[in-house]
């Protein structure tokens, strides 16, 4: 890639503004900081939240909208769903001619239009916190734009980080988001309440993690279907009525028990 005047540029030159600098934004931020990027401004409603970022980046920082700067060539946009569609007016104002992107699983792209000429979506689909970083080496992005060169820009701009880059429309981001819901979300919740029966019986939670370690490696070489071992695909009747004798101290775990198990035999059974 050349400027003007034949000097070689580098898609690292690309300078990006974050809008947004919760869990996505903070590891997303530091990753393309450390790969060279330069990192403009930092938005985030608190104070606290975007200084922490903005140290880290070395950037500027602000905490009102209409004093984002207009003149960066990629806004990232990392905000929840109700704040993203109520801030985009204001977040796409003054912006004509840059690309503005949202990192959103769940948001179709076409909520940009009306607001901005040049626009996509720039998806990690990871779990994330600020205090725990991730590789980005192995964390698929997906990809969609508006413009056919903004898609090629922005799959190098991934490309820095990942091996894994693809292309996605909305209606395949949304069915990844739901099932990332399913496969992250929902399974930590399990966690969470394996953690609440342990502590009933004075057991610590790290007895499970060599079990949580092997289920999950197992998943890279079995289908989840084959893999899937335990009382309910048996539909053992005597351990399962056990167990849920055991959780009657807490009826909605009881229900989710049972709901669980006769949805693993019902599969189990097609």
């Amino acid at each position: 890639m050349l400027n003007v005047n034949g000097a070689k540029r580098s898609i690292e030159d690309t300078p990006i503004v974050f809008i947004g600098a919760g869990n996505l934004a903070t590891n997303l931020a530091k990753a393309l900081y450390r790969k060279g990027f330069i990192i403009k401004q930092v938005y985030s409603r608190t104070q606290e939240s975007a200084r922490a970022l903005a140290d880290v980046v070395e950037a500027p920082y602000t905490t009102h909208l209409q004093e984002v700067v207009t003149d960066a060539k990629l806004y990232i946009v990392s905000l929840k769903d109700s704040a993203f569609t109520e801030l985009l007016p204001l977040i796409a104002a003054n912006k004509n001619g840059a690309l503005l992107v949202h990192t959103a699983g769940s948001l179709p792209m076409s909520v940009f239009q009306g607001h901005a000429e040049r626009y996509g979506v720039f998806y990690p689909m990871q779990t994330f916190s600020k205090l725990r970083e991730v590789d980005f080496r192995e964390i698929p992005f997906f990809i969609e734009a508006s413009r056919e060169e903004d898609t090629v820009l922005l799959k190098g701009i991934a490309s820095t980080l990942s091996q894994k880059v693809y292309d996605a429309n909305s209606e395949q981001r949304k069915s990844l988001h739901l099932a990332a819901v399913f496969t992250c979300n929902f399974t930590n919740h399990m966690y969470a309440l394996a953690a609440e029966l342990l502590k009933r019986y004075n057991l610590p939670f790290d007895v499970m993690l060599p079990l949580i370690d092997e289920t999950a490696r197992k998943v890279h070489e079995l289908d989840p279907h084959v893999a899937q071992t335990g009382p309910a695909i048996r539909y053992d009747v005597n351990v399962i009525n056990s167990h849920l004798e055991m959780l009657a101290f807490d009826p909605e775990m009881q229900r989710l028990y049972e709901q669980i198990s006769q949805s693993i035999h019902h599969r189990s059974t097609e």
